[in-house]
């Protein structure tokens, strides 16, 4: 047993110990080896997330069959082979255009994929997704019954980069309440539709405070890249 799988094992429980019932964690394994997630697998961790294409299709192949693989980067359309036969979900659709990549490469895959709706609330401008005002105009247009190989699960979204927490926390409340909108509007009915993607290791318990469902770690997990 390695040091480093000693620390790995040890950051996962330490963090399992203090998510609430109901809180999933995604590990996100961005940049690390092969070797780093088989040890956080080894701890009992399943869930882990990549944020580049090339990099998920090659871990995948090599990882055990079990993992349940998100994609948490930019999604881009070219991209989606690479990962659109195995993925669990992705968390980016950040367009009405995306979500139709995503039928469209789910129905040719023979899949049905579970995804999330971005929602840009953060002051910087280079993160991607709707507005929130977009988001309620854009899906009271969608036709659900024209994505029969996706299922729309919830929303995803960042907080501004800030030491200022009350910037942070207005954040996620305003991605909280997008889903609340959301659900009690155009996806009312869904049973898919149940997950609030948010917090990451500097922000995450502010996240959960907020009403975050899953919270994606990775510095916290495996240490700085």
């Amino acid at each position: 047993m390695t040091l480093n799988y000693i620390m790995i094992a040890e950051n996962i429980a330490h963090i399992r110990e203090q998510l609430p019932e109901g809180v999933r964690m995604v590990a996100v394994s961005k940049l690390k080896p092969a070797s780093d997630i088989e040890e956080a697998y080894g701890a009992g961790q399943r869930l882990f997330g990549e944020n580049y294409a090339t990099e998920l299709r090659d871990k995948a192949a090599v990882l055990p069959a079990d993992v349940e693989w998100h994609f948490i980067g930019h999604l881009q359309a070219k991209q989606l082979k690479y990962y659109i036969g195995f993925v669990s979900m992705i968390h980016g659709v950040d367009s009405t255009e995306h979500l139709a990549d995503v039928e469209r490469a789910a129905a040719k895959a023979g899949r049905t994929v579970d995804v999330l709706l971005q929602v840009h609330v953060a002051r910087e401008e280079t993160k991607f997704g709707f507005l929130p005002e977009e988001l309620m105009e854009e899906s009271g247009r969608w036709n659900l019954g024209e994505l029969p190989h996706v299922h729309i699960c919830g929303v995803m979204g960042m907080a501004s980069h800030t030491d200022d927490t009350a910037r942070v926390r207005a954040d996620f409340h305003a991605v909280r309440a997008a889903f609340d909108r959301l659900k009690s509007g155009a996806m009312a009915g869904s049973a898919w539709f149940r997950e609030v993607s948010m917090g990451m290791s500097h922000d995450w318990r502010i996240a959960v405070d907020e009403g975050s469902t899953i919270v994606r770690l990775g510095t916290s997990i495996f240490g700085a890249r």
